[in-house]
């Protein structure tokens, strides 16, 4: 039985690809006047905490961002498991400090009219806590736009 690629068509690795993603992130937040740290920790948890590193971060202001450059899979279904992934992101939003801003930040990739990220918000949007952000960064325009 053959083994499957899960690579990312046009990088080096999904690795490359992501940390390029978390990059395009940082750079929009900084012309937003946000400098935001790459791995930022953060005590998160109920009762007892544990440290989990967002992809970025600040504590003035107190902002957390994950970044998710998910895309469709090659033959347009949802990927399931970056849904997951995704959801993961809200459990621990739910569970940071609430001073912070929480923004997911997620990579625009269209399905005929329907981007992955409203694919999300639509379809799991029941999971997305209280004043959480998600947004959408096109690379075509360079800008992201709030979905929620």
């Amino acid at each position: 039985m053959a083994a499957s690629n899960f690579q990312r068509v046009g990088s080096i690795s999904n690795t490359h690809a992501g940390r390029d993603f978390e990059a395009c992130a940082r750079a929009h937040f900084a012309r937003q006047g946000l400098d935001l740290i790459e791995n930022f920790p953060v005590e998160i948890g109920y009762g007892s905490t544990k440290r989990h590193r967002f992809d970025l971060g600040s504590d003035d202001p107190p902002v957390l961002v994950e970044c998710k450059s998910n895309t469709w899979t090659e033959t347009g279904n949802s990927p399931s498991a970056k849904i997951k992934g995704m959801n993961e992101v809200m459990l621990y939003f739910s569970v940071a400090p609430p001073q912070y801003r929480k923004i997911l930040f997620v990579l625009r990739h269209m399905k005929g009219e329907l981007s992955l990220a409203a694919h999300y918000v639509r379809t799991q949007g029941h999971l997305i806590p209280p004043g959480v952000e998600v947004w959408e960064y096109c690379t075509a325009s360079n800008r992201a736009f709030q979905l929620v």
